[in-house]
């Protein structure tokens, strides 16, 4: 492997995560941002390889959306498991 090949490994990778974290960042709301605005954060998502990853791993509140089930109880039906929607197919 010569030295453009060993280039083209980190090359594509830092293209692959600041894509992945500028997608991200667009699709994430105002109040799920943390630490900086978002508008500051556009600028350090385009710092090579630092920037997407601080975003993707610190920059972002990332809640479960569902807490675990209490044994005994689950979360409802799904509509494949309800009658009456699947009667109305």
């Amino acid at each position: 492997m010569g030295f453009m090949g060993k280039l083209l490994v980190p090359l594509v990778l830092g293209v692959v995560l600041l894509v992945y974290a500028v997608f991200d960042l667009r699709a994430t709301p105002v109040h799920k941002v943390k630490l900086a605005p978002k508008a500051l954060w556009y600028v350090i998502v385009l710092v090579p390889f630092v920037g997407p990853l601080l975003w993707i791993f610190v920059g972002q509140r990332r809640d479960n959306p569902h807490p675990p089930t209490p044994p005994g109880r689950s979360w409802g039906r799904g509509p494949d498991d309800d009658p009456d929607f699947l009667r109305n197919l």
